[in-house]
């Protein structure tokens, strides 16, 4: 339990300090923003190719369960068609 807050308030103090270092950096405020809104506009642009890729590979997961179904499906087709025909000449 005491491990646990020790290492909650180590993280707490590292957000604070993290900010006030970009707070109190010796850079204007103005460049202080432009580098936050720099990063803000890459880290999302990486969320958005992620998720581009997952959904790419989502879709392509997709598509070839479908293929396997269809192909299940044209077999189960072909094997139901080949019993009726023997089950034909077994009766005549």
């Amino acid at each position: 339990m005491k491990t646990n807050k020790t290492i909650i308030g180590f993280l707490g103090a590292a957000a604070v300090g993290a900010a006030l270092g970009i707070l109190f950096a010796p850079d204007k405020g103005t460049n202080t923003r432009k580098k936050i809104a720099k990063k803000t506009s890459e880290t999302k642009e990486e969320i958005k190719s992620k998720i581009d890729q997952l959904k790419e590979t989502l879709a392509d997961k997709y598509n070839e369960a479908l293929d396997k179904g269809e192909k299940i499906i044209e077999n189960g087709q072909a094997n139901i068609d080949n019993i009726k025909k023997i089950n034909e000449k077994s009766i005549l």
